[in-house]
């Protein structure tokens, strides 16, 4: 299988010191801590594109070196290695990779990952509020708080689909004419493969006939999402007690309602701010127009759902339109 997973194109570094080439993965990618066996090589590389809301990254430090971090915080790292050799440490055991294995990687769990010097890796960063979103969306539920996958090696080959996905994701990233729009769906469609292709601990089963009251309720959400909609509206709404349409939430989205409304009312921020069909005077506006009265917190919230700022989702737009 040949995938190039970003070319030239990208590159931000070659034949450069690995200690640059980590400043530049704790800046973009995740922290940690990088130590180096031996003499210091001046031969790490290393290229990076954004593609909507995930991070693409594929690098090499040019030395045996040793990955040490506290944990990824709120992002997950799918990590394939393209060539050499990677050993995974974790609390309890020891994972040897080597080319053609895959890898994802928890957030907030420690990290201790050691590579041969002829190590290159292929990483995807993805925003824990995308995984989050995906579940949702599809209406999967999680036996935890957190959503886990299992700390297990995968064959390449295993994977074919999704490897040839994110490819195509890296090809569109590269090519300059993919819009925001066609950026987002494929994150969408990358988050899904994932979830339905791991083994983790959310129960993919269908819904049951429980959600089509959650249904009804979503779309009244949907159609009434400008407004300043609380629970108890929901609940004259809906016939139901506040107690049962907490559960009802919990049930199908693991939120309460407050919570559901607002993701909702940040989604269709995001979708207007990114599409150059829909009226966006500013930032400010768009925000008002959904409730958002407080610019601040709306502004940290939306950079934690989806990695920039809404200001740049904004200057995005504008370079759409140019």
């Amino acid at each position: 299988m040949s995938m190039s997973f970003l070319n030239a194109s990208s590159n931000i570094y070659s034949a450069a010191s690995p200690f640059e080439v980590s400043e530049y993965v704790n800046r973009n990618v995740g922290l940690h801590r990088l130590r180096l066996s031996g003499s210091t090589h001046t031969s790490a590389s290393l290229r990076h594109r954004k593609a909507g809301a995930l991070d693409l990254c594929r690098l090499s430090y040019g030395a045996e070196a040793r990955v040490l971090s506290e944990g990824l915080k709120d992002i997950y790292h799918v990590q394939f290695i393209l060539r050499g050799k990677c050993r995974y440490t974790l609390p309890r055991s020891t994972l040897d990779l080597s080319a053609g294995h895959f890898l994802m990687i928890n957030p907030n769990e420690p990290l201790d990952l050691t590579y041969s010097e002829d190590c290159e890796k292929f990483i995807v960063k993805v925003p824990t509020a995308m995984v989050n979103e995906a579940c949702a969306e599809h209406r999967w539920y999680a036996f935890d708080e957190r959503i886990r996958f299992q700390q297990i090696p995968y064959r390449c080959e295993e994977l074919s689909n999704f490897m040839m996905l994110v490819n195509l994701l890296c090809d569109e990233a590269e090519s300059g004419q993919a819009t925001p729009q066609i950026l987002q769906h494929y994150n969408r469609v990358v988050t899904s493969k994932l979830m339905t292709m791991l083994r983790h601990n959310v129960d993919l089963a269908a819904p049951s006939l429980h959600s089509v009251c959650f249904e009804r309720l979503a779309r009244y959400i949907d159609e009434n999402i400008k407004l300043d909609l609380s629970a108890e509206q929901l609940s004259r709404h809906s016939n139901l007690s506040l107690r049962s349409l907490y559960l009802l939430f919990e049930k199908n989205v693991r939120m309460t309602p407050k919570q559901y409304i607002r993701q909702k009312k940040l989604e269709h921020v995001h979708a207007t701010l990114i599409d150059p069909a829909r009226p966006a005077p500013n930032v400010t506006a768009v925000a008002l127009e959904y409730g958002f009265t407080h610019l601040g917190r709306f502004s940290e919230l939306y950079r934690s759902t989806y990695g920039v700022l809404p200001s740049e989702s904004m200057r995005t737009r504008q370079r759409a339109c140019a």
